[in-house]
């Protein structure tokens, strides 16, 4: 029997116009552990993110994506040790001027059941 099943929150978005040279929030802060989580750069531009909106940790080339899935493989016992944890918040900004697309931030999560 499961005790969680699998959950998509809400897509975190911001579009080409709000993203610039300074960081940006992408959506909400979570409100739950996330377990798989995927960037997403549709813009002409390279992109960062951010976990704290200074410090630069993940690059985004134009037009791809990252996917992290960070209980891949993970021991079976207490999984909620290892995930993006509730409260993290992604900001994003620009390499370049962005003219055209979005960046987007989709996860999934566990749901008890």
């Amino acid at each position: 029997m499961f005790t969680t099943q699998a959950r998509v929150d809400t897509l975190r978005t911001l579009a080409f116009g709000s993203v610039s040279g300074s960081y940006a929030a992408v959506g909400a802060a979570f409100s739950f552990q996330a377990r798989i989580i995927c960037f997403t750069n549709t813009t002409n531009a390279d992109v960062i993110f951010s976990m704290n909106g200074s410090t630069d940790q993940l690059i985004v080339p134009a037009g791809s994506f990252k996917l992290f899935d960070v209980t891949m493989n993970h021991r079976p016992v207490n999984m909620d040790d290892f995930c993006f944890a509730i409260g993290t918040q992604w900001y994003v900004k620009g390499v370049a001027a962005t003219t055209s697309g979005a960046v987007y931030i989709e996860v999934v999560y566990a749901q008890p059941v």
